[in-house]
């Protein structure tokens, strides 16, 4: 071997050992590598695909969980007609679906070429109010298409923390219906002070009037 070549091979040799030493000392970690979590995939036919399948919970939960969890999926219909999500299951409890708008749908439409994440912010979302699941672990996922069928799924189970924040169940919001009993109360009440509008409103409750009646009524 000629001196050039053995120079050749030498250097080769020094700048093998630098590069790992370099990507040790920058880190290999997964936030270094960009790796995101190795997450269920699958496929139902040729027309729809579901990737990246993880059931989350709240936030701080870990290892045996009972409670309401979500579902994120980015579902892709590649097909050439609309495909409908009908249901989904997180191990036997059934999901609510609801629309972008958070009312609650009997299923998700997807156009053709169209994908969907469900879980986003401001997008359709499937949750369970109540389940047993192990955060860390892995818990069977069911999804049932109108035209594709059904298909089944083991997704990782993770804490809406990192990548996952804002993934989460989301509390629900007191309904109008809530604080309706307290109008009448507080009408009857401003009725007692001698207000006209107030007065009517109170007369429009049917337990308030029968009371002071029935009262009269035994005295006789």
């Amino acid at each position: 071997m000629s001196r050039s070549l053995r120079r050749g091979a030498a250097a080769a040799l020094v700048l093998a050992a630098i590069v790992p030493l370099a990507a040790c000392a920058a880190g290999n970690d997964a936030s270094t590598l960009e790796i995101k979590p190795d997450n269920a995939a699958t496929a139902i036919g040729t027309d729809v695909k579901l990737n990246n399948i993880v059931v989350v919970t709240p936030e701080g939960t870990a290892g045996e969980y009972s409670g309401a969890a979500a579902l994120t999926v980015n579902i892709a219909n590649t097909g050439g007609e609309a495909e409908v999500l009908t249901s989904v299951r997180i191990g036997d409890s059934a999901a609510a679906l609801t629309d972008e708008n958070g009312a609650a749908v009997q299923g998700i439409t997807l156009a053709p070429g169209q994908s969907v994440l469900l879980g986003a912010e401001g997008g359709p979302t499937a949750s369970v109010p109540g389940s047993e699941l192990s955060v860390g672990g892995y818990a069977k996922t069911t999804f049932t298409f109108k035209n594709a069928g059904e298909v089944s799924a083991d997704a990782n189970v993770q804490p809406a923390e990192g990548y996952y924040e804002g993934f989460g169940p989301q509390t629900a919001a007191p309904s109008p219906s809530a604080s309706a009993p307290a109008s009448p109360a507080a009408s009857a009440s401003a009725g007692a002070g001698g207000s006209p509008s107030a007065g009517a409103t109170a007369s429009g409750s049917a337990s308030a009037p029968a009371v002071p009646s029935g009262s009269a009524s035994a005295q006789q």
